[in-house]
């Protein structure tokens, strides 16, 4: 894999009649953040949840960090997930649970870990997502929605994984959360060495921490590239997106 650690080939998702993906091919290396977007259905978080082997693509190979995950057995899987994070829309935390209870559930399943051990690293955890410590012990119904968004952060970062995935983690903020969630992912990328793959719609987010953008249109990945790439690209959407007034702003920004 070279630099790569994600590699998607020949890619197809399919539910029932409806293509959503149909040869589509995207590297990720190491080390970057790249940042994927795209219109409503071209399936950004299918190919998120295709990739952590969530969903089973009807064609097509998915390696992740030297494994092959459609064909690996179930050790291997199991070997190569703690390898990376998840951070669903929202945060998808446990309403039942405790903020605290949500960040331990990983290792809980993954690892042999005293008590005592798992509630220091989750508080360790939620302090690099970014939250006091009283909110450790609150239900995700007590927490505003940005905070939230840091507790499933802070979930994903449980078992300190190489590739850390976002599945819009910015969208509902406000543009002072987003600017400072954005800040925070790219803090923690830099001091933690990780992989970022970072579905958004976001602009700002783009043009602020993202090293790639990987459009989705007509079913694959249409191009992959910079920011001062994308504003070369002679296509309907992409040049719609980039070259819009909220493109423009947020390069001034």
């Amino acid at each position: 894999m070279g630099d790569n650690v994600v590699e998607v080939r020949g890619l197809r998702n399919q539910f029932g009649s409806h293509v959503v993906h149909d040869g589509l091919d995207l590297d990720v290396r190491r080390g970057e953040v790249l940042g994927v977007v795209g219109g409503s259905g071209t399936g950004k978080s299918v190919l998120l949840r295709a990739i952590v082997g969530l969903l089973r693509p009807d064609a097509g190979s998915v390696r992740v960090l030297d494994v092959d995950v459609l064909r690996a057995t179930d050790a291997e899987r199991e070997a190569v997930g703690r390898r990376w994070g998840v951070m669903f829309q929202d945060g998808a935390l446990f309403s039942s649970l405790t903020v605290r209870q949500n960040v331990e559930a990983p290792m809980r399943e993954k690892l042999d870990l005293e008590p005592e051990t798992m509630r220091a690293l989750a508080d360790l955890k939620l302090g690099m997502a970014g939250l006091p410590a009283k909110a450790a012990d609150q239900y995700p119904s007590e927490l505003s929605g940005g905070m939230r968004k840091r507790a499933g952060l802070a979930r994903a970062l449980a078992l300190d994984p190489e590739i850390v995935f976002l599945d819009e983690p910015t969208a509902g903020l406000d543009p002072i959360g987003a600017a400072a969630f954005d800040e925070l992912i790219a803090q923690l990328q830099s001091a933690l060495g990780l992989t970022v793959f970072f579905v958004t719609h976001d602009l700002d987010s783009l043009t602020a921490i993202c090293d790639r953008i990987a459009v989705l249109a007509e079913k694959r990945v249409l191009v992959t590239g910079t920011m001062e790439d994308m504003l070369e690209v002679d296509h309907p959407w992409v040049r719609a997106y980039f070259h819009g007034p909220r493109a423009r702003a947020a390069r001034r920004a």
